[in-house]
């Protein structure tokens, strides 16, 4: 402020004081701003480089000199009680604000940024197509009881027990029916592993 001009501290203070209470005094609308303006003019930019230091954003600080400000204007009497310099109160108003926000972030979830629905992509089908109509044209080449049993198995869903039942035969020639029609349909398709597992 005028501290090279040869003020002291305390004189400098109650000049501030002075201001403040002479700016909060006038009434309505003009007093009002003239308390906002004479704030912001003697402590603004020391204000904002404060609060820009502490948040490392300039962007964030400048709504925080704003908010510190607004608490000036809405509380005149705490700068004007004589304990203290206005520049003082100010800047521990602009620090509380700057750790009450940190603190509000740390409390809340990190927020997700929102990403475009994008449906799965569809893989080609023409490959299980072909595997089916390999896999059809080899049944067609089996015994019609080995090809009844894996019908009731792979393609109905059938545990063994429930085939037999089906098919009105023993447990034990289900069995052995899907052995030897997975392993001529093996045969078939040149020693390949069909993965085809019974139940």
């Amino acid at each position: 402020m005028a501290y090279s001009q040869g003020l002291t501290r305390e004189t400098a203070q109650r000049g501030e004081r002075r201001m403040v209470r002479s700016a909060g005094q006038r009434q309505g609308p003009a007093g009002n701003e003239a308390l906002i303006r004479s704030l912001f003019a003697e402590h603004g930019r020391a204000l904002l480089a404060y609060v820009t230091r502490l948040t490392e954003d300039r962007s964030l600080a400048e709504d925080i000199v704003q908010e510190t400000i607004l608490r000036a204007w809405r509380n005149p009497d705490v700068m004007v009680n004589g304990k203290g310099s206005v520049r003082g109160w100010l800047l521990t108003v602009a620090r509380n604000i700057v750790i009450d926000q940190s603190r509000a972030r740390a409390a809340r979830p990190t927020e997700v940024p929102e990403v475009p629905y994008k449906p799965p992509v569809a893989r080609d089908h023409a490959d299980n197509v072909v595997n089916q109509m390999v896999v059809m044209e080899a049944l067609e080449q089996l015994p019609p009881e080995h090809r009844d049993v894996l019908v009731q198995i792979y393609l109905k869903g059938r545990t063994i027990k429930e085939a037999a039942e089906a098919l009105g035969v023993p447990v034990g020639t289900v069995k052995s029916r899907t052995f030897y029609a997975l392993r001529t349909l093996r045969d078939g398709f040149g020693g390949r592993d069909l993965g085809m597992v019974t139940r």
